[in-house]
This record gives C-alpha cells, sequence and structure tokens, in this order.
C-alpha cells in the first residue's frame, strides 16, 4: 500500500522494519521447537503465548532474558530450561525476504537506507551475523532493546528520526504492520505498508530510486 505522495524526489533517506519486511520469520517454528522439547502439542501452546508488557519490556531491553523465559514458563505451563527456550525463540528466522537483497543494493546506490526495529537482544545477537550482508546496506539499525523505545509510539520514531537527521517528511519508512506505519505517518513520516516485497518495488519506482 503505496503512501499517496511517493514521487521522484520525495525521500532523502528510507527506513526500514526488518521483521517480514527484510527477513522473513514465523512464529509457528517458535512454538513448534517449544513443543518439541516440552513434549507437547504446539497447538495447545499457541493461544497461550500473548505479547504483553512483559514481552514489550523485553523489547525495550528493560527486561532480561531469564525474567522473559520465566514469564513464558508460567504463561505457557511448560517446564523446559531458558537454553531450551532460546533454541526455540531463535527458530523464528526464516531468511531473506523473497527479492529484498536486490532491492536493497539498488536503492542503497540512491539513498541512505536505515532500518527499525522492534526486537530483543537475544534475537539482535542471532540475526546480525547471519544475515550480515544483507544487514550491510543499513547505515544504522535502530533496534528497541538498544534505545529502550519501541514501534508505534511516537517517542520511539521522534528519537530515530533527530538521529537520522533529515526532516520526517523527508523519509520513507517501511513496516509490514498497519499500527506501525500509522504511527510513523502521525509521526510525519511517509509510511508504506508492506505485504510482500513488490509493494517495496512498488514504491521504488514511484520514487524512481
Amino acid at each position: 500500500m503505496l503512501a499517496s505522495n511517493l514521487r521522484p524526489g520525495a525521500a532523502d533517506a528510507l527506513l526500514f522494519d526488518l521483521g517480514r519486511v527484510v527477513i522473513d520469520v514465523d512464529f509457528v517454528q517458535v512454538v513448534s521447537r517449544w513443543a518439541a522439547h516440552a513434549g507437547c502439542a504446539a497447538d495447545d501452546l499457541a493461544p497461550r503465548f500473548v505479547r504483553d508488557e512483559i514481552y514489550h519490556g523485553h523489547e525495550r531491553g528493560t527486561v532480561s532474558d531469564a525474567a522473559f523465559f520465566a514469564h513464558l514458563r508460567g504463561r505457557l505451563g511448560i517446564d523446559i530450561s531458558d537454553a531450551q527456550f532460546l533454541d526455540g525463540w531463535n527458530a523464528i528466522f526464516v531468511g531473506p525476504m523473497p527479492g529484498i537483497a536486490p532491492l536493497l543494493a539498488r536503492a542503497a546506490k540512491r539513498l541512505p537506507l536505515y532500518a527499525f526495529s522492534n526486537t530483543n537482544v537475544p534475537h539482535v545477537a542471532h540475526f546480525t551475523p547471519r544475515y550480515a550482508d544483507l544487514l550491510g546496506h543499513f547505515r544504522e539499525i535502530f533496534l528497541s532493546s538498544s534505545i529502550g523505545l519501541r514501534k508505534p509510539d511516537a517517542e520511539a520514531y521522534d528519537h530515530v528520526v533527530r538521529a537520522i537527521g533529515m526532516p520526517a517528511e523527508k523519509i520513507v519508512f517501511f513496516d509490514d504492520l498497519a499500527e506501525n506505519v500509522e504511527g510513523a505517518r502521525n509521526s510525519g513520516l511517509q509510511a508504506v505498508l508492506v505485504r510482500s516485497t513488490d509493494d517495496i518495488a512498488a514504491a521504488l519506482n514511484a520514487l524512481e530510486v
């Protein structure tokens, strides 16, 4: 879904979410791995997982891995080790989104690229070396667990815009969640809802990037 005002010269920088925009993720793999460790059915675990304040705190870097896994142990009702929780937690990553690598390479020749992701410390440690080539296109990557702020809070976008050092209206943001796109637009950025890599390609074409 393209922002209506995308046109040549409308962007001085591009800002990308990571999950399901740059790197494909599949939470089914997480639950399946946990279920295998616990010896139970994945279908029993999935409804018990809730993105609550402990989850959000883990993404802001205010809740430790040990506290997060302890919380999950109680909520999911499974008695597996922290190492087993971590194994499942990192199973979420599938690989690069189809077709994203050449699009980033193409865009980086014309404009500075940045990334902004709601994520957590163990995920960062896991995906950073595995996708180093892909992530190398970004001049800076803003991580919620590092900056202590997460989308769609206005303070998070304001922090990133200040760090980039360009007017918000000259930054085009790509995210797969409607609430994050709305938050970005409310903070003055242009924003594109990404349902597939085709939406990114269409936006780059509209910008003549």
